[in-house]
């Protein structure tokens, strides 16, 4: 069960924020953090996208997000400081049991987790989500789910910014009570598309439209549900 002391806190910063910070100027307020878990996957992929993404949230959606990256563990209890976990990787994951716990523990609480499949992760990523949720499905996200639908509008849904496959890109979500707890997008790479342009090579327009993409998932996530 949850430490009440652990909600009481995640929530509390929630609520700050999405309360208190869209709009306003001063120093920054709350980190998000990405992910480091066990397994041997590149966790730590992708190096510029956060503070990119962070940088374009306080320029267009008035946030005050620090651009200080923090790296928390799946089995930390610091996870609790972070309403916004960012998890990303081309490779094997594996989370122990209290890993599991802790993980879920922290989105049942208010934390959320968002799982960007970097190519390469999907086979290993999904096994791992059923441990945490044994007793929930994941399900593909409807074109008209208010996460595509925040500040930027993407009425097809997902965009797709690196081919990999050729297929479709998806956004899978878990729900908790009717509140949208860990979004997984795959055959899509926004991290990629957050990344420094020379990174990737990928267009302005391309970087853009995950640029926006990821202030949805920001602003959805600090207001849908406080």
């Amino acid at each position: 069960m949850l430490n009440s002391t652990l909600k009481t806190i995640l929530l509390t910063g929630i609520l700050s924020f999405a309360k208190g910070t869209f709009g306003q100027s001063g120093d920054a307020s709350l980190q998000i953090a990405l992910l480091k878990y066990n397994g041997g996957g590149d966790w730590y992929a992708n190096p510029t996208s956060l503070p990119n993404l962070v940088s374009f949230c306080n320029k267009n959606l008035g946030t005050r997000i620090s651009e200080k990256i923090e790296t928390v563990e799946a089995g930390d209890l610091a996870i609790f400081n972070y309403p916004f976990v960012h998890m990303t990787g081309h490779g094997n994951v594996v989370f122990s049991a209290d890993e599991v716990q802790n993980l879920r523990n922290y989105v049942l609480g208010g934390g959320f987790l968002h799982i960007d499949d970097n190519y390469g992760m999907d086979q290993f990523i999904r096994p791992e989500l059923k441990k945490l949720f044994p007793e929930t499905e994941m399900v593909e996200l409807p074109f008209s789910h208010p996460i595509f639908h925040q500040k930027y509008d993407f009425p097809d849904g997902l965009p797709k910014i690196h081919e990999h496959d050729n297929k479709r890109s998806q956004a899978f979500g878990i729900l908790h009570e009717g509140r949208l707890v860990c979004l997984y997008t795959y055959e899509c790479d926004l991290g990629d598309g957050w990344e420094n342009a020379e990174v990737h090579g990928d267009s302005e327009e391309k970087r853009l439209e995950a640029l926006k993409m990821g202030a949805n998932l920001i602003q959805y996530v600090f207001t849908a549900y406080h």
